[in-house]
């Protein structure tokens, strides 16, 4: 199988947007900041995990 990512685009969104929600965290900013992007990165991989379009 060549392409593995267009069986599930979702499943490897989310993770991404996991591995986002991490990064925001380690970022290089206020605590307001990171805390608020971590949630909107995790509560998108939820969505994609859970079904949902975003």
């Amino acid at each position: 199988m060549k392409y593995l990512h267009a069986l599930n685009p979702s499943k490897f969104r989310a993770a991404a947007h996991r591995r986002m929600a991490f990064a925001a965290l380690h970022a290089d900013s206020s605590l307001h900041t990171r805390l608020t992007r971590y949630q909107h990165h995790m509560n998108k991989a939820r969505t994609l995990e859970a079904g949902g379009a975003v």
